[in-house]
């Protein structure tokens, strides 16, 4: 169970990041005031509610998991989900929620798009390390070949 539930949940982490982050591309470069302060309230309101829970699932049923293996890859997945959840807590929820103020005030000025810049290197340093989580959950669970082993005949 605790594999079905880590491998749920992490993708639905990973996924609600990605179209966090593409959605503000998209609505930053293209949309208006009135859109960009409806994406953030959206982000923050359900958005915040489905990720937060995802991450927090993501972290509790990898280290489940974890206690029963050991090697590179489980170190390598042990040393990233604390920068992600740190990155998640410190720097992605905050800006989520000053950022859905500032919009709701009409106010785009430069604290706006200091945070929202932050937001969006923060949100790509995390979906970089959720990456590199799954790459290397997809090796452990063997969907994924190691590089340099032959394919299985």
């Amino acid at each position: 169970m605790p594999t079905i539930v880590h491998r749920i949940a992490g993708m639905l982490a990973a996924l609600t990041i990605a179209v966090f982050f593409t959605s503000t591309v998209v609505v930053e470069l293209a949309g208006s005031p009135a859109a960009i302060a409806q994406l953030k309230r959206l982000i923050v309101m359900p958005g915040l509610f489905i990720l937060v829970p995802a991450i927090a699932a993501t972290g509790a049923s990898g280290f489940a998991l974890a206690r029963a293996r050991g090697g590179r890859l489980v170190q390598a997945k042990r040393r990233r989900m604390p920068l992600i959840a740190a990155n998640g807590l410190l720097v992605l929820l905050p800006s989520a929620i000053v950022l859905a103020r500032l919009a709701a005030a009409g106010d785009f000025g430069a604290l706006f798009v200091g945070v929202q810049a932050l937001e969006l290197a923060a949100g790509a340093v995390n979906l970089a390390l959720m990456g590199l989580n799954i790459r290397d959950g997809m090796k452990l669970s063997g969907r994924l070949r190691p590089r340099g082993q032959p394919a299985a005949r």
